[in-house]
């Protein structure tokens, strides 16, 4: 497996920019006692702190934190790659750890912003299904790279676990990814088509809903004062992007 992301493949990721600052903090970590489920669950509860930080009004603050976060989100892959111990569970972890941290930030925005328990859980489902599209562009960009090959299009199988992880751990929160996750993940392998021969535009447009470039959308309108708009970027904004993606893969 070749130590980048995407390996030899020249596909774009708009989300990626923080991915330098997660190698420099990586190769700091590498040989130290600090696992990548560390990583993992300090990024968690930087999630929690920043919903925090949204319940209290500090909005702008909350906003820097996200795009912190997106940074932090990238150093356990990296620290993974680089000590060549790629997991299923710190996969599955991972996914399942950001939905949580989404779950809560989105309510302390919906808080916020007046959002009816209805309204947040559609938000929360939108975000988690632009997740999902970006996420298949870059799990098919990554094979054809021949990348990090621990995420995978269809999750219905459970891995292997690989030696330095217990395969208890990986059947656990592979049954929860089933139930949390692989639903999304058919539906969108469902909607999409064959793609262009390298990906490189599905991956490059998807990468727009991607974490690394929604933060900085949104520290845009916390420091424009313009928080407000945040559900129309996801429900509108988002949602063309993902309609043009899926009828490039189409056509």
């Amino acid at each position: 497996m070749s130590s980048g992301k995407y390996g030899n493949s020249n596909a774009k990721d708009l989300s990626d920019w923080g991915r330098p600052f997660a190698r420099l903090a990586a190769n700091f970590l590498k040989n130290t006692r600090i696992s990548v489920l560390m990583v993992t669950n300090f990024h968690l509860l930087l999630s929690i702190f920043c919903a925090w930080l949204i319940l209290q009004e500090y909005i702008v603050e909350s906003c820097v934190l996200l795009v912190i976060k997106g940074v932090v989100d990238a150093v356990d892959g990296e620290l993974a790659r680089i000590r060549e111990r790629p997991s299923h569970v710190g996969r599955y972890w991972d996914t399942i750890a950001d939905t949580i941290g989404l779950i809560l930030v989105t309510y302390a925005f919906g808080q916020h912003l007046g959002w009816s328990g209805v309204y947040i859980s559609g938000i929360v489902v939108a975000v988690l299904f632009q997740y999902s599209l970006f996420n298949h562009f870059s799990v098919r960009a990554r094979r054809l790279g021949l990348g990090d090959d621990t995420s995978r299009i269809d999750e219905k199988i459970c891995p292997v676990a690989k030696p330095w992880e217990k395969q208890i751990h990986v059947n656990f929160l592979h049954k929860i990814y089933l139930v949390g996750f692989s639903w999304q993940d058919q539906i969108i392998d469902r909607m999409t088509g064959k793609g262009s021969k390298n990906l490189s535009f599905e991956l490059t447009i998807s990468s727009m809903l991607g974490y690394g470039f929604q933060s900085i959308i949104i520290l845009i309108l916390g420091l424009s004062m313009k928080i407000d708009l945040l559900d129309d970027l996801v429900l509108y904004v988002n949602s063309i992007v993902m309609i043009i993606v899926i009828l490039r893969s189409c056509f």
